[in-house]
């Protein structure tokens, strides 16, 4: 507040030292239109006052007052410090406009100067002196000032755009521990509810199934503890080893031990798979396998790794249910998180119902 305050004062003591003072010190006009022509000086002088809120009105006001000044010139003297208030004021004129508009004014300019000229029949050489340097000094402030409010809304853009970035980046690295979340617990869960009802059928009938079904519950709750430490220890920096085709063999293990009829055979190329594609495929037989329990109780599972020079090619089957199923479903979010990872990796997951009944999953994955 106080810095607009002290512009304004030092603006009316100039106009004061240039105008006033100067024409005090050679004699005051005794003539009315003396005083008008003094008055006429000293308004020109105080239209600065709006030079940063109202440049386009400061500097055509200011003209039409030194215009009107200048007609009035044989009735008064003229302070020749006054010309410095038409170097501010030509200044003013080069802020007031930009772009094309401001070569519009510049020839503006020229044109008043002229007319400026010829009626107070003065110093050209003056008139020039004191107005064209205001003119291009104004010319490089705005053009400065132009450039910095550009850069200023590009950096405002760029960190626009780095905050949405980085919550886009939130938002993903939130999903995909979601889904990895998703995969292990999931799996886990299913395994542990189905042996766990199992186990209650065969308890009093079978103790050594019954036991089967209990051990194969704490074999795969040791194991979804064993996931979430690694995914704990992934999110917490930690160096882990990365996934490789082994995990599928592994998890296709615990599914038979599991009591899941099921099978896996590997095709052509398995050398030089990449750790997120072998971690996409691990994840693709695990949801499938994941499904099958709980949607195709007592039906073959059949699991197929094909590997090539350019990519690998997973597919799940399983034949039709052959008992009612245990009635619990999932999150309903497998599939479509299992999709969302498999485009990440510009792959192609294909799922639903087989030709011979049943269900079908194949996921394409590019090395």
């Amino acid at each position: 507040m106080a810095g607009p305050r002290l512009e304004r004062a030092g603006i009316v003591v100039a106009v004061l030292a240039l105008v006033v003072l100067p024409t005090a010190v050679h004699g005051w006009p005794a003539t009315p239109l003396g005083n008008v022509f003094v008055a006429l000086l000293v308004a020109s002088g105080l239209t600065l006052l709006w030079w940063r809120s109202h440049p386009r009105r400061a500097a055509i006001l200011g003209a039409a007052l030194w215009l009107a000044a200048a007609g009035l010139g044989d009735y008064g003297w003229f302070p020749d410090l006054a010309l410095v208030l038409m170097a501010l004021l030509a200044a003013v004129t080069a802020l007031g406009w930009s772009g094309r508009a401001a070569w519009v004014t510049g020839a503006g300019l020229a044109g008043y100067l002229l007319v400026f000229w010829l009626i107070l029949a003065g110093s050209p050489v003056a008139v020039v002196m004191f107005s064209v340097p205001g003119f291009l000094a104004g010319t490089v402030f705005r053009l400065r000032r132009e450039a910095a409010d550009q850069l200023a809304e590009r950096g405002r853009e760029l960190e626009e755009e780095r905050e949405l970035f980085a919550d886009l980046a939130l938002r993903h690295e939130r999903s995909r521990i979601a889904a990895e979340l998703h995969d292990i617990v999931g799996h886990a869960i299913s395994v542990m509810i189905i042996q766990a009802a199992a186990g209650q059928r065969l308890v009093d009938n079978d103790p050594a199934r019954a036991r089967e079904a209990f051990a194969a519950i704490a074999e795969s709750a040791r194991q979804g503890q064993d996931d979430l430490r690694r995914l704990v220890d992934l999110l917490d920096g930690t160096a882990t080893g990365g996934p490789d085709l082994s995990l599928i063999e592994e998890v296709v293990t615990r599914a038979a031990r599991s009591g899941l009829d099921v099978s896996c055979r590997f095709e052509g190329d398995q050398a030089g798979v990449p750790a997120p594609v072998a971690h996409i495929a691990f994840r693709v037989v695990q949801e499938s396998l994941t499904n099958a329990l709980r949607h195709a109780p007592g039906a073959a599972v059949r699991v197929c790794v094909r590997g090539t020079a350019t990519g690998l090619t997973v597919s799940v089957t399983n034949d039709p249910s052959t008992r009612a199923g245990l009635g619990f479903s999932g999150t309903g979010r497998g599939l479509t998180g299992l999709r969302e990872r498999v485009q990440e990796q510009a792959g192609q997951l294909l799922a639903g119902p087989a030709p011979g009944g049943g269900w079908h999953v194949e996921a394409v994955l590019p090395r």
